[in-house]
Formats: structure tokens, C-alpha cells, sequence
């Protein structure tokens, strides 16, 4: 049998989100969203009510959280009440992880010494 070649995803994937993780403002970024969703979803499946903790992980990853906000509203109408808030937590994580390797490769780029030309 011969030997395919297999796609190189994973170090295409690993390159593209290495800014998040390569400099102290991104990681920073990064555990202040993780917590920010840390404590909504244990306000949410572990207090009796959750009032506005969703608010915190919604103003953390502001401009891409809007979408997670979004699709996760149509979501409340489904038979499960249990899925709203995983939807939610999805969108709000991926969002954080889009603002933090955006943040990253600002870092970088400012970073970066400049060239004489």
C-alpha cells in the first residue's frame, strides 16, 4: 500500500492561533475571558439565579459576542432549556479566542522592529 501524504491541518490550525498565546497581553486576555464564562456558567447551573452574570462574559469578547448572542437567542425556544447557555458559552469562548489572537497579532505587529527603506 503506498504512503499518502496527510493533510497538514493541525500545524496550519497551530500557526494561525499562535498569537493568542504568544505574548502577556493575549494570555491575560485570554484568563479574563475564560473566567468571565467560568463564572456565568456556574451562575448559571449552580445558583438559583443567575440574574446578569451572562453580562460579564458578553462585555469581555464585546464585538464578536454579539453573534454568540444572537444565535443563542433562537436557541430558547428549542424544547431544551439546557441548550441556550451552552450556545452561548460556545459563541462567547470562540469569540474570545478570535479577540485574543487579534490582540496577539496586534502585539506582534507593533512589536516588530521596523524596516529602513
Amino acid at each position: 500500500m503506498p504512503d499518502t501524504p496527510r493533510p497538514r491541518r493541525l500545524p496550519r490550525l497551530r500557526q494561525l492561533l499562535a498569537p493568542a498565546v504568544d505574548n502577556w497581553l493575549a494570555r491575560g486576555y485570554l484568563a479574563v475571558a475564560a473566567a468571565s464564562l467560568g463564572f456565568f456558567l456556574g451562575a448559571w447551573y449552580m445558583g438559583p439565579d443567575p440574574g446578569l452574570a451572562g453580562a460579564y462574559p458578553f462585555i469581555a469578547t464585546m464585538p464578536f459576542s454579539i453573534l454568540a448572542f444572537l444565535v443563542s437567542v433562537p436557541a430558547e425556544h428549542a424544547p431544551s432549556a439546557w441548550l441556550s447557555p451552552l450556545i452561548f458559552a460556545f459563541g462567547t469562548a470562540l469569540s474570545g479566542l478570535i479577540n485574543a489572537v487579534l490582540l496577539g497579532r496586534l502585539t506582534r505587529g507593533l512589536r516588530a522592529p521596523r524596516r529602513a527603506t
